[in-house]
């Protein structure tokens, strides 16, 4: 399957070019300075402030009749799960969703929907979103979780049968309060 568009979610607007930068995270499929896409399934798991901490799963092919039962309400393909504090910023928040041409991205990580592509890009479109609260609570396919602490959640995720990804984690609520 050809994969046509690629997306980078931002609170900047008006980026002309995408110049790789090192990676903020781990990957053991990276070897250099990258620009991170995602795919148009899971564009949803971006529709948040950069720094919001969140849990974003759905059932893949090996999940079990068991985990759908317990993780996934019936209606929602997705969960999406942030804490409390900051659903106003997430209401207040602008964003832009850069598309580009897919054939210089290579696939990083399917279950997350990660690509990147090791070369300046120029963005194809951008469209402005005033409101992403509303365009994922509007999505019949999404479930917007609202919860106090992420870490009781995340936990049992990673111990599910679920495709997940933890985002941010680093900025959620410390365990201990």
């Amino acid at each position: 399957m050809h994969l046509e568009k690629i997306f980078h979610i931002s609170e900047v607007g008006a980026i002309q070019t995408f110049h790789p930068r090192p990676s903020p995270s781990k990957f053991d499929g990276i070897n250099g300075d990258v620009v991170f896409g995602i795919s148009d399934k899971l564009l949803h798991n971006y529709l948040f402030p950069r720094d919001c901490p969140r849990v974003t799963y759905y059932a893949g092919a090996g999940t079990s009749q068991f985990d759908k039962e317990i993780f996934l309400s019936s209606q929602s393909k997705y969960v999406l799960a942030i804490e409390a504090k900051w659903l106003p910023i997430l209401q207040n928040t602008t964003l832009f969703c850069y598309e580009f041409n897919a054939d210089s991205f290579v696939l990083l990580d399917e279950c997350a929907g990660y690509y990147v592509s090791y070369h300046q890009l120029n963005p194809i479109s951008v469209r402005r979103v005033e409101n992403p609260f509303s365009e994922l609570v509007n999505n019949p396919d999404i479930e917007l979780r609202i919860l106090p602490s992420l870490w009781s959640l995340a936990d049992s995720v990673v111990k599910s049968s679920l495709n997940y990804s933890l985002i941010r984690m680093k900025n959620a609520i410390p365990r201990d309060l």
